[in-house]
């Protein structure tokens, strides 16, 4: 059971601190240090300073589809449709917004003239995603017709520059419904240093799903239902960090969604599935030594991972100090850089 409930991990932030468009410059981003005792302002193009020779960079190589489609029903009422999972079988499951949602059977005319069939619910009966089953390829359409789906506090449509700032340099399987967001900040210049350093990269799959942006609902942490997202930590990558423990290394994740895959992976010893792995405050790490990772909104399951990872009360102080030194938020944001705090 954890100590904690959700209002411990809340914080007043003001909505002009929401970044609603990335900087010019992925690398320009700025770097809270909360490693050592009192915090220190950065940039993210300062992160080769930070790492060491025999360090493991850890990134997401997942790529962000454009699962956000609009359509309407039969009746002419109007949908959108957020795909959260493209699933084996090349159908779908899908998150949906209508005056009236439509009973399995129902063909939905999505705009780019494809049609979307209503098979039921999923993962069953009860779930609260559509399955459905496009008229075509699902990621063909979707990269034919989609909108990048852009977080809900981003408040605008997207826009051209989107397609490529919110995808990351080496995203290169496509599955995830949001950008693993740290990753963002990284540029070939800044690349190329972290590789002069002495640094190998590795990379793990995470699909980062809709269920990122769920808020807790009540006060009772333990109560929460964690949503499940796929992942895969390939055998080159359980390797290096392997070796890089034995040689006395870190594992620096970049962004949550690393620290999820590379926990989930060390504590059940699976390499692939699907993980609904939830990280409070109290939780042993088996794996990563330091992280980079973007400020996240109040309330939410990644400040809960982040507070485990390098204490509640250091974290508490770094999101303070953001907050008064103008520091941008959320997945266009700024950065912060921790080390993990002493476990008993």
């Amino acid at each position: 059971m954890c100590l904690y409930s959700v209002s411990d991990f809340d914080y007043t932030l003001p909505a002009e601190l929401i970044a609603q468009h990335p900087l010019p410059e992925r690398s320009a981003a700025r770097l809270l240090d909360g490693s050592g005792a009192e915090p220190l302002d950065r940039l993210v193009r300062d992160l080769p300073g930070l790492l060491r020779a025999g360090d493991v960079l850890v990134c997401n190589d997942t790529r962000v589809v454009r699962a956000r489609l609009f359509g309407q029903k039969a009746s002419g009422g109007v949908l959108e449709l957020l795909v959260e999972r493209v699933l084996p079988d090349g159908s779908v499951a899908a998150h949906m917004r209508a005056s009236r949602k439509p009973r399995a059977g129902s063909v939905l005319e999505m705009e780019g003239g494809f049609t979307a069939q209503v098979l039921g619910r999923w993962p069953d009966a009860e779930g609260a995603l559509f399955h459905l089953r496009f008229s075509g390829d699902a990621y063909e359409l979707m990269q034919a017709h989609g909108h990048v789906p852009l977080p809900p506090y981003i408040e605008r449509a997207d826009e051209a520059d989107d397609a490529a700032r919110y995808q990351t340099v080496f995203a290169r399987h496509p599955g995830a419904v949001a950008a693993p967001t740290a990753s963002l900040h990284f540029d070939e210049p800044l690349l190329a240093a972290i590789e002069a350093r002495g640094v190998q990269r590795a990379f793990i799959t995470l699909h980062v799903g809709a269920g990122t942006f769920q808020p807790i609902k009540g006060e009772r942490i333990e109560e929460h239902v964690m949503h499940s997202e796929r992942y895969e930590v390939p055998p080159e990558t359980q390797q290096a960090i392997a070796q890089a423990k034995e040689q006395g290394g870190r594992i620096v994740a970049v962004g949550t969604t690393c620290v999820r895959a590379l926990e989930s992976w060390a504590a059940s010893g699976a390499a692939s599935g699907d993980t609904a792995l939830f990280i409070t405050p109290g939780y042993s790490f088996r794996c990563v030594d330091a992280l980079l990772t973007n400020f996240h909104l109040p309330r939410s399951t990644l400040l809960m991972l982040v507070s485990a990872f390098a204490g509640m009360e250091r974290v508490r102080a770094l999101y303070a100090h953001a907050v008064q030194q103008r520091y941008r938020f959320f997945s266009y944001g700024d950065a912060m850089w921790l080390t993990r705090a002493a476990q008993g």
